[in-house]
């Protein structure tokens, strides 16, 4: 199952919101596949994700595209996070061109991403949904901050962390985009996507009122 499964949101603002990742599996073909997984790094950084990491060394914001890359071992699993349908097509053909022997997961509107998949002529081997949030939803913050949250599947983004934000910006203390990286820098592995959150913090700020905080 993956980690950036249950990502909320509309269908207009996921369609902006890709996640492509890569891992070798352990007793098969994880002995020496660190340079595989270097390689896959590095076609994502040619290809300028808003995002990318690895859960071992820390994301864009954290570590740095350099220092991710060269720290990669044999059972790191490698993200990279893109705005654009069209610069997804380009990565997957070029990891398939590469043809690294090691699983790649693509996460994004389900549509949009088959017909990714058809334009660079491969077949998904599975596909996964997410079946949503059962139990005491009651306890759950706002769905719009949700929408925030869940783009760190280990759950390291917090509410009270997105509200802060939100204040943040509506006092004129920080640009949404300097409150979007500061909301990606606790997601270790480099799967949230801080282009989305500013486009969400953003429409918060307009929209709640904030007072209360």
């Amino acid at each position: 199952m993956s980690h950036t499964l249950h990502r909320r949101g509309n269908e207009e603002n996921l369609k902006e919101d890709f996640i492509v990742f890569a891992m070798s599996a352990k007793g098969i073909n994880d002995k020496n596949s660190k340079d595989k997984l270097q390689h896959f790094l590095r076609i994502m950084h040619r290809h300028h994700p808003v995002n990318m990491g690895d859960m071992k060394t820390g994301n864009l914001f954290s570590a740095g595209a350099e220092n991710i890359i060269a720290n990669v071992q044999d059972t790191s699993i490698v993200h990279a996070v893109f705005t654009s349908k069209e610069e997804v097509a380009k990565v997957i053909k070029e990891v398939k061109e590469a043809d690294l022997g090691i699983s790649v997961i693509v996460s994004g509107i389900m549509t949009d991403v088959h017909q990714i998949c058809g334009q660079v002529g491969i077949k998904p081997h599975t596909v996964e949904h997410s079946l949503g949030i059962m139990g005491k939803l009651s306890r759950l913050p706002e769905d719009e901050l949700l929408q925030i949250t869940t783009m760190c599947g280990h759950g390291m983004v917090s509410s009270r962390l997105a509200r802060k934000m939100l204040l943040e910006v509506k006092r004129g203390r920080l640009q949404v985009e300097e409150a979007a990286q500061k909301l990606a820098y606790p997601c270790v592995c480099g799967v949230f996507n801080p282009a989305r959150a500013a486009k969400i913090l953003s429409q918060l700020v307009d929209l709640w009122c904030l007072d209360e905080f």
